[in-house]
Protein backbone atom coordinates (compact mmCIF):
# COMPACT_ATOMS: atom_id res chain seq x y z
CA UNK A 1 0.00 0.00 0.00
CA UNK A 2 3.07 2.54 1.01
CA UNK A 3 6.26 2.16 2.03
CA UNK A 4 7.54 4.13 4.87
CA UNK A 5 9.43 7.05 4.11
CA UNK A 6 11.87 7.10 7.30
CA UNK A 7 12.82 3.76 6.79
CA UNK A 8 16.48 3.88 5.81
CA UNK A 9 16.90 6.16 7.99
CA UNK A 10 15.79 4.36 10.83
CA UNK A 11 17.68 1.53 9.20
CA UNK A 12 21.15 3.41 9.26
CA UNK A 13 20.22 4.00 12.78
CA UNK A 14 19.93 0.53 13.86
CA UNK A 15 23.02 -0.45 12.05
CA UNK A 16 24.80 2.24 14.07
CA UNK A 17 23.76 0.98 17.03
CA UNK A 18 24.36 -2.73 16.29
CA UNK A 19 28.03 -1.73 15.74
CA UNK A 20 28.50 0.56 18.65
CA UNK A 21 26.12 -0.08 21.23
CA UNK A 22 24.94 -3.83 20.71
CA UNK A 23 22.25 -6.44 19.32
CA UNK A 24 18.57 -5.89 20.66
CA UNK A 25 17.60 -9.24 19.72
CA UNK A 26 16.42 -10.90 16.69
CA UNK A 27 14.44 -8.46 15.28
CA UNK A 28 17.28 -5.67 15.28
CA UNK A 29 17.24 -4.00 12.02
CA UNK A 30 14.91 -6.70 10.32
CA UNK A 31 12.43 -5.18 7.65
CA UNK A 32 8.37 -5.89 8.54
CA UNK A 33 5.37 -4.80 6.86
CA UNK A 34 1.99 -4.32 8.79
CA UNK A 35 -1.05 -4.76 7.78
CA UNK A 36 -3.19 -1.61 6.75
CA UNK A 37 -5.27 -1.42 9.55
CA UNK A 38 -2.68 -1.38 12.42
CA UNK A 39 -1.65 2.39 13.57
CA UNK A 40 1.57 3.69 13.42
CA UNK A 41 2.58 7.18 14.63
CA UNK A 42 4.43 7.96 11.92
CA UNK A 43 4.11 8.99 8.36
CA UNK A 44 2.47 6.16 7.51
CA UNK A 45 -1.64 5.82 6.81
CA UNK A 46 -4.33 3.56 8.29
CA UNK A 47 -6.72 3.03 6.43
CA UNK A 48 -8.48 -0.62 6.24
CA UNK A 49 -8.53 -0.34 2.74
CA UNK A 50 -11.19 2.34 2.66
CA UNK A 51 -11.03 5.72 0.75
CA UNK A 52 -12.92 6.91 3.40
CA UNK A 53 -9.82 6.68 5.67
CA UNK A 54 -7.08 7.34 3.11
CA UNK A 55 -5.97 10.66 5.63
CA UNK A 56 -5.89 8.86 8.65
CA UNK A 57 -2.90 9.50 10.96
CA UNK A 58 -2.39 7.69 14.02
CA UNK A 59 -1.81 9.56 16.96
CA UNK A 60 0.05 6.64 18.61
CA UNK A 61 1.54 3.11 17.84
CA UNK A 62 -0.46 0.03 18.43
CA UNK A 63 0.73 -1.65 21.37
CA UNK A 64 2.14 -4.59 18.94
CA UNK A 65 4.11 -1.69 16.93
CA UNK A 66 5.42 -0.18 20.09
CA UNK A 67 6.90 -3.84 20.86
CA UNK A 68 8.22 -3.98 17.54
CA UNK A 69 10.28 -0.91 17.71
CA UNK A 70 11.33 -1.68 20.86
CA UNK A 71 12.78 -4.74 19.42
CA UNK A 72 14.63 -3.08 16.69
CA UNK A 73 12.23 -4.14 13.83
CA UNK A 74 12.33 -1.45 10.93
CA UNK A 75 8.81 -0.62 10.28
CA UNK A 76 8.95 -0.93 6.09
CA UNK A 77 5.38 -0.10 5.23
CA UNK A 78 1.97 -1.19 5.00
CA UNK A 79 0.22 -3.86 3.14
CA UNK A 80 -3.32 -3.62 0.80
CA UNK A 81 -5.61 -6.18 2.31
CA UNK A 82 -9.16 -6.67 1.27
CA UNK A 83 -11.37 -3.51 2.63
CA UNK A 84 -12.58 -3.47 5.92
CA UNK A 85 -10.76 -7.00 6.96
CA UNK A 86 -13.34 -8.44 4.48
CA UNK A 87 -16.32 -7.15 6.29
CA UNK A 88 -17.76 -4.90 3.84
CA UNK A 89 -20.14 -7.05 1.36
CA UNK A 90 -20.42 -10.47 0.74
CA UNK A 91 -21.35 -9.56 -3.25
CA UNK A 92 -18.29 -11.12 -4.85
CA UNK A 93 -15.57 -9.18 -3.67
CA UNK A 94 -12.61 -10.86 -4.93
CA UNK A 95 -9.85 -11.46 -1.42
CA UNK A 96 -7.02 -9.20 -1.52
CA UNK A 97 -9.88 -6.36 -3.07
CA UNK A 98 -9.92 -2.69 -1.33
CA UNK A 99 -10.95 0.65 -3.16
CA UNK A 100 -7.60 2.31 -2.23
CA UNK A 101 -5.34 0.04 -2.97
CA UNK A 102 -6.80 -2.11 -5.57
CA UNK A 103 -6.21 -5.71 -6.38
CA UNK A 104 -3.62 -8.04 -4.43
CA UNK A 105 -2.43 -10.70 -6.70
CA UNK A 106 -0.52 -13.87 -6.00
CA UNK A 107 2.96 -14.38 -6.27
CA UNK A 108 2.76 -18.24 -7.25
CA UNK A 109 0.22 -17.06 -10.07
CA UNK A 110 -3.63 -16.71 -11.14
CA UNK A 111 -4.70 -18.16 -8.29
CA UNK A 112 -6.81 -16.59 -5.19
CA UNK A 113 -4.25 -14.70 -3.12
CA UNK A 114 -6.26 -15.12 0.35
CA UNK A 115 -7.87 -12.47 2.63
CA UNK A 116 -7.99 -10.53 4.32
CA UNK A 117 -4.56 -10.02 5.24
CA UNK A 118 -3.91 -10.83 1.47
CA UNK A 119 -1.38 -8.07 0.59
CA UNK A 120 0.84 -9.41 4.23
CA UNK A 121 1.03 -12.45 2.64
CA UNK A 122 1.92 -11.68 -1.35
CA UNK A 123 4.96 -9.54 0.35
CA UNK A 124 6.61 -12.17 2.54
CA UNK A 125 5.87 -14.55 -0.24
CA UNK A 126 7.66 -12.29 -2.78
CA UNK A 127 10.26 -11.21 -0.33
CA UNK A 128 9.43 -7.99 0.07
CA UNK A 129 10.33 -8.16 3.76
CA UNK A 130 11.45 -10.67 6.21
CA UNK A 131 8.22 -10.80 7.91
CA UNK A 132 4.69 -8.76 8.17
CA UNK A 133 1.91 -8.66 10.43
CA UNK A 134 -1.69 -9.89 9.68
CA UNK A 135 -4.84 -9.90 11.64
CA UNK A 136 -7.29 -12.37 12.00
CA UNK A 137 -11.47 -12.53 12.96
CA UNK A 138 -12.04 -15.57 10.72
CA UNK A 139 -9.35 -17.16 8.80
CA UNK A 140 -7.85 -13.66 8.24
CA UNK A 141 -3.69 -14.96 8.70
CA UNK A 142 -4.82 -18.59 7.90
CA UNK A 143 -6.01 -18.15 4.24
CA UNK A 144 -3.53 -16.12 3.05
CA UNK A 145 -0.37 -17.95 4.49
CA UNK A 146 -1.88 -20.93 3.01
CA UNK A 147 -2.65 -19.52 -0.26
CA UNK A 148 1.20 -17.97 -0.19
CA UNK A 149 2.99 -20.98 0.98
CA UNK A 150 3.67 -19.18 4.05
CA UNK A 151 3.69 -20.03 7.54
CA UNK A 152 0.79 -18.02 10.29
CA UNK A 153 0.18 -17.87 13.29
CA UNK A 154 -3.63 -17.15 14.46
CA UNK A 155 -2.57 -17.08 18.53
CA UNK A 156 -4.84 -17.21 21.06
CA UNK A 157 -7.32 -14.09 21.62
CA UNK A 158 -5.19 -12.23 24.40
CA UNK A 159 -2.08 -13.37 23.90
CA UNK A 160 -1.44 -10.10 21.59
CA UNK A 161 -2.91 -6.80 22.22
CA UNK A 162 -5.65 -5.60 19.41
CA UNK A 163 -4.75 -1.79 21.23
CA UNK A 164 -4.62 0.23 18.14
CA UNK A 165 -5.67 -2.05 15.05
CA UNK A 166 -8.97 -1.20 13.40
CA UNK A 167 -11.29 -3.79 14.64
CA UNK A 168 -14.00 -5.94 13.72
CA UNK A 169 -15.23 -8.46 16.89
CA UNK A 170 -13.71 -8.04 20.40
CA UNK A 171 -14.68 -11.86 20.88
CA UNK A 172 -12.40 -12.88 17.66
CA UNK A 173 -9.88 -10.30 16.79
CA UNK A 174 -6.15 -11.04 16.72
CA UNK A 175 -2.76 -9.54 15.36
CA UNK A 176 -0.38 -12.76 14.38
CA UNK A 177 3.11 -13.30 12.40
CA UNK A 178 3.00 -14.50 8.47
CA UNK A 179 6.81 -15.32 7.70
CA UNK A 180 8.41 -17.80 5.65
CA UNK A 181 9.56 -20.23 8.34
CA UNK A 182 8.18 -21.22 11.20
CA UNK A 183 11.31 -19.95 13.48
CA UNK A 184 10.63 -16.52 12.01
CA UNK A 185 7.03 -16.43 13.24
CA UNK A 186 7.93 -17.38 16.65
CA UNK A 187 10.61 -14.51 16.91
CA UNK A 188 7.74 -11.97 15.92
CA UNK A 189 5.34 -13.53 18.20
CA UNK A 190 7.83 -13.65 20.86
CA UNK A 191 8.25 -9.65 20.39
CA UNK A 192 4.81 -8.34 19.85
CA UNK A 193 3.20 -11.35 22.77
CA UNK A 194 2.42 -9.84 25.95
CA UNK A 195 0.12 -7.37 28.33
CA UNK A 196 -1.23 -4.44 28.10
CA UNK A 197 -3.77 -2.23 30.37
CA UNK A 198 -5.42 -1.15 27.23
CA UNK A 199 -6.37 -4.61 26.52
CA UNK A 200 -8.24 -6.70 29.23
CA UNK A 201 -8.08 -9.89 27.35
CA UNK A 202 -4.44 -10.09 27.61
CA UNK A 203 -4.92 -10.70 31.14
CA UNK A 204 -5.61 -13.90 30.53
CA UNK A 205 -2.52 -14.76 28.78
CA UNK A 206 -0.34 -17.61 30.93
CA UNK A 207 2.33 -18.14 28.27
CA UNK A 208 6.12 -16.48 28.16
CA UNK A 209 8.50 -15.63 25.48
CA UNK A 210 10.95 -18.72 27.02
CA UNK A 211 8.16 -21.55 26.55
CA UNK A 212 7.41 -20.60 22.77
CA UNK A 213 11.49 -20.64 22.85
CA UNK A 214 11.99 -24.21 24.67
CA UNK A 215 9.32 -25.40 21.61
CA UNK A 216 10.87 -24.26 18.73
CA UNK A 217 14.48 -26.01 20.05
CA UNK A 218 12.68 -28.99 20.62
CA UNK A 219 9.96 -30.03 17.77
CA UNK A 220 8.48 -33.16 18.09
CA UNK A 221 5.81 -35.23 16.44
CA UNK A 222 6.61 -38.65 18.21
CA UNK A 223 3.54 -39.91 20.14
CA UNK A 224 1.75 -36.51 19.22
CA UNK A 225 -2.19 -37.78 18.60
CA UNK A 226 -3.31 -35.48 16.05
CA UNK A 227 -6.96 -35.87 14.34
CA UNK A 228 -7.76 -35.16 10.79
CA UNK A 229 -10.97 -33.48 10.20
CA UNK A 230 -11.92 -35.08 7.02
CA UNK A 231 -15.92 -35.39 6.78
CA UNK A 232 -16.96 -31.20 6.06
CA UNK A 233 -13.09 -30.14 5.76
CA UNK A 234 -10.17 -32.46 3.95
CA UNK A 235 -13.22 -34.18 2.07
CA UNK A 236 -14.20 -30.68 0.90
CA UNK A 237 -10.88 -30.14 -1.35
CA UNK A 238 -10.70 -30.11 -4.71
CA UNK A 239 -9.23 -33.53 -5.54
CA UNK A 240 -5.75 -31.45 -6.63
CA UNK A 241 -5.12 -29.94 -3.13
CA UNK A 242 -6.25 -33.28 -1.41
CA UNK A 243 -3.69 -34.85 -3.11
CA UNK A 244 -1.02 -32.72 -1.50
CA UNK A 245 -3.28 -33.01 2.72
CA UNK A 246 -3.09 -36.42 2.28
CA UNK A 247 0.26 -36.64 1.52
CA UNK A 248 1.18 -34.53 4.44
CA UNK A 249 -1.10 -36.96 6.64
CA UNK A 250 1.21 -39.56 5.46
CA UNK A 251 4.53 -37.87 6.44
CA UNK A 252 3.10 -37.24 9.72
CA UNK A 253 2.59 -40.76 10.53
CA UNK A 254 5.92 -41.59 9.66
CA UNK A 255 7.50 -39.07 11.71
CA UNK A 256 6.18 -40.60 14.48
CA UNK A 257 2.77 -39.04 15.29
CA UNK A 258 -0.32 -41.05 16.29
CA UNK A 259 -3.09 -40.03 13.54
CA UNK A 260 -6.74 -40.76 14.30
CA UNK A 261 -8.31 -40.15 10.74
CA UNK A 262 -11.99 -39.18 10.41
CA UNK A 263 -12.31 -37.75 13.44
CA UNK A 264 -15.73 -36.06 14.23
CA UNK A 265 -16.52 -32.37 14.59
CA UNK A 266 -19.91 -32.29 16.34
CA UNK A 267 -21.02 -29.00 15.31
CA UNK A 268 -19.51 -28.95 11.84
CA UNK A 269 -22.74 -29.10 10.68
CA UNK A 270 -24.59 -26.52 12.72
CA UNK A 271 -26.10 -23.16 10.64
CA UNK A 272 -23.45 -20.76 11.58
CA UNK A 273 -24.05 -16.84 11.13
CA UNK A 274 -22.30 -13.52 10.95
CA UNK A 275 -25.01 -11.87 14.07
CA UNK A 276 -22.56 -11.74 16.48
CA UNK A 277 -19.37 -9.97 14.09
CA UNK A 278 -22.56 -7.65 12.64
CA UNK A 279 -23.22 -6.38 16.35
CA UNK A 280 -19.99 -5.95 17.31
CA UNK A 281 -18.63 -4.87 14.68
CA UNK A 282 -20.95 -1.39 14.62
CA UNK A 283 -19.51 -0.42 18.08
CA UNK A 284 -16.09 -1.40 17.81
CA UNK A 285 -15.93 0.19 14.78
CA UNK A 286 -17.84 3.59 16.11
CA UNK A 287 -15.17 3.85 19.23
CA UNK A 288 -12.17 3.55 16.55
CA UNK A 289 -13.17 5.78 14.32
CA UNK A 290 -14.28 8.69 17.30
CA UNK A 291 -10.49 8.71 17.90
CA UNK A 292 -9.24 9.17 14.31
CA UNK A 293 -8.18 12.66 12.67
CA UNK A 294 -10.79 12.50 9.90
CA UNK A 295 -14.24 13.65 9.78
CA UNK A 296 -16.33 10.27 9.98
CA UNK A 297 -17.01 9.96 13.26
CA UNK A 298 -19.42 6.31 12.60
CA UNK A 299 -20.00 3.78 10.70
CA UNK A 300 -23.17 5.59 9.18
CA UNK A 301 -20.57 8.15 8.12
CA UNK A 302 -18.50 5.66 6.17
CA UNK A 303 -21.58 4.37 4.21
CA UNK A 304 -22.66 7.79 3.46
CA UNK A 305 -19.25 8.64 2.39
CA UNK A 306 -19.26 5.36 -0.15
CA UNK A 307 -22.55 6.37 -1.24
CA UNK A 308 -21.21 9.84 -2.65
CA UNK A 309 -18.99 7.81 -5.35
CA UNK A 310 -20.10 4.44 -5.62
CA UNK A 311 -18.21 3.94 -8.93
CA UNK A 312 -14.83 4.23 -7.24
CA UNK A 313 -15.41 3.34 -3.37
CA UNK A 314 -18.43 0.64 -3.76
CA UNK A 315 -17.48 -1.68 -6.46
CA UNK A 316 -18.76 -4.70 -5.09
CA UNK A 317 -21.01 -2.68 -2.62
CA UNK A 318 -21.28 -2.51 1.28
CA UNK A 319 -24.06 -5.07 1.95
CA UNK A 320 -22.15 -5.96 5.70
CA UNK A 321 -21.31 -2.41 6.35
CA UNK A 322 -25.21 -1.33 6.39
CA UNK A 323 -26.66 -4.58 8.04
CA UNK A 324 -24.12 -3.98 10.60
CA UNK A 325 -25.05 -0.08 11.09
CA UNK A 326 -29.20 -1.60 11.40
CA UNK A 327 -27.79 -2.99 14.63
CA UNK A 328 -28.50 -0.69 18.02
CA UNK A 329 -25.05 -0.75 18.81
CA UNK A 330 -25.60 -1.91 22.25
CA UNK A 331 -24.89 -5.56 22.23
CA UNK A 332 -28.44 -5.76 24.61
CA UNK A 333 -30.03 -7.25 22.08
CA UNK A 334 -31.61 -10.73 22.12
CA UNK A 335 -30.14 -11.76 18.59
CA UNK A 336 -26.94 -11.20 19.23
CA UNK A 337 -26.71 -12.59 23.07
CA UNK A 338 -28.47 -16.31 21.47
CA UNK A 339 -25.72 -15.97 18.56
CA UNK A 340 -22.79 -15.50 20.87
CA UNK A 341 -23.89 -18.47 23.02
CA UNK A 342 -24.72 -20.77 20.33
CA UNK A 343 -21.25 -19.56 18.46
CA UNK A 344 -19.42 -20.12 22.08
CA UNK A 345 -20.96 -23.10 22.59
CA UNK A 346 -20.77 -24.84 19.28
CA UNK A 347 -17.36 -24.26 18.99
CA UNK A 348 -15.97 -25.29 22.36
CA UNK A 349 -18.09 -27.90 24.10
CA UNK A 350 -20.14 -29.24 21.20
CA UNK A 351 -16.69 -28.60 18.69
CA UNK A 352 -13.55 -28.19 19.12
CA UNK A 353 -13.55 -29.58 22.66
CA UNK A 354 -15.36 -32.29 22.37
CA UNK A 355 -13.16 -33.64 18.74
CA UNK A 356 -10.00 -33.70 21.20
CA UNK A 357 -11.85 -35.05 24.28
CA UNK A 358 -13.43 -37.48 22.56
CA UNK A 359 -10.19 -38.69 20.68
CA UNK A 360 -7.71 -38.10 23.44
CA UNK A 361 -5.98 -35.72 20.70
CA UNK A 362 -3.43 -33.06 21.53
CA UNK A 363 -4.09 -31.31 18.12
CA UNK A 364 -6.87 -31.13 15.08
CA UNK A 365 -5.74 -31.03 11.59
CA UNK A 366 -7.60 -28.77 8.92
CA UNK A 367 -6.62 -28.09 5.40
CA UNK A 368 -5.98 -24.36 4.50
CA UNK A 369 -8.07 -22.23 6.38
CA UNK A 370 -11.09 -24.58 6.39
CA UNK A 371 -12.25 -25.38 9.97
CA UNK A 372 -10.79 -21.51 10.88
CA UNK A 373 -14.14 -20.32 11.59
CA UNK A 374 -15.22 -22.42 14.44
CA UNK A 375 -11.61 -22.02 16.24
CA UNK A 376 -12.00 -18.26 15.66
CA UNK A 377 -15.15 -18.42 17.35
CA UNK A 378 -13.96 -19.24 21.08
CA UNK A 379 -10.53 -17.15 20.52
CA UNK A 380 -8.61 -20.54 19.90
CA UNK A 381 -5.29 -20.81 18.72
CA UNK A 382 -3.86 -22.09 14.98
CA UNK A 383 -0.85 -22.27 12.99
CA UNK A 384 -0.69 -22.90 9.22
CA UNK A 385 2.30 -24.31 7.03
CA UNK A 386 3.53 -25.06 3.95
CA UNK A 387 2.43 -28.80 2.80
CA UNK A 388 3.08 -28.47 -0.69
CA UNK A 389 1.73 -27.57 -4.25
CA UNK A 390 -0.68 -28.94 -6.21
CA UNK A 391 0.29 -30.05 -9.89
CA UNK A 392 -0.71 -26.74 -11.41
CA UNK A 393 1.45 -24.67 -8.54
CA UNK A 394 -1.46 -23.56 -6.09
CA UNK A 395 0.23 -23.33 -2.53
CA UNK A 396 -1.55 -26.03 -0.08
CA UNK A 397 -1.36 -25.20 3.54
CA UNK A 398 -1.99 -27.46 6.58
CA UNK A 399 -2.89 -26.35 9.85
CA UNK A 400 -2.65 -27.17 13.66
CA UNK A 401 -5.51 -26.27 15.73
CA UNK A 402 -6.21 -26.71 19.27
CA UNK A 403 -7.46 -25.08 22.43
CA UNK A 404 -7.02 -21.73 23.89
CA UNK A 405 -2.93 -20.88 25.00
CA UNK A 406 -1.91 -24.12 23.75
CA UNK A 407 0.54 -22.43 21.39
CA UNK A 408 3.78 -23.77 22.34
CA UNK A 409 2.34 -27.27 21.50
CA UNK A 410 1.50 -26.21 18.60
CA UNK A 411 4.92 -24.71 17.62
CA UNK A 412 6.61 -27.65 18.68
CA UNK A 413 3.99 -29.69 15.95
CA UNK A 414 4.84 -27.11 13.63
CA UNK A 415 8.68 -27.24 13.76
CA UNK A 416 8.68 -30.73 13.69
CA UNK A 417 6.27 -31.11 10.81
CA UNK A 418 8.49 -28.06 8.72
CA UNK A 419 11.35 -30.39 9.70
CA UNK A 420 10.87 -33.71 8.19
CA UNK A 421 10.78 -32.34 4.65
CA UNK A 422 11.63 -28.63 2.42
CA UNK A 423 8.23 -28.22 1.14
CA UNK A 424 8.13 -24.54 0.41
CA UNK A 425 9.65 -23.00 -2.60
CA UNK A 426 10.09 -19.56 -3.11
CA UNK A 427 7.62 -18.17 -6.01
CA UNK A 428 9.14 -17.51 -9.99
CA UNK A 429 8.86 -13.54 -9.89
CA UNK A 430 9.42 -12.22 -13.57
Amino acid sequence: MEVNPDALHIADALDYERANVGVRGPLHGIPILLKDNIDTADKLHTSAGSLALKDSYSQRDAHLVSRLREAGAVILGKTNMSEWAYFMTMENMPSGYSSRGGQVKNPYGPFDVGGSSSGSGAAIAAQFATAAIGTETSGSILNPSSQNSLVGIKPTVGLISRDGIIPISHTQDTAGPMTRTVREAVHVLATIMGNDEKDPATRKNPLTKEELYAALEQPTLKGVRVGIAREGFVDQLPELKRVVINEAIEQLMEAGAEVIDEIVIPSAKEKWSFNVLLYEFKVNINAYLSKTNVELRTLTDVIRFNQEDPERRLKYGQSLLTKSDQTSGTLTEKEYLEALQFDQYHATVNGIDAAIEQNQLDVIVFPNNLGASIAAKPGYPSITVPAGYTAEGEPVGITFTSTAFTEAQLISIAAAFEGIGKRRKNPKLS
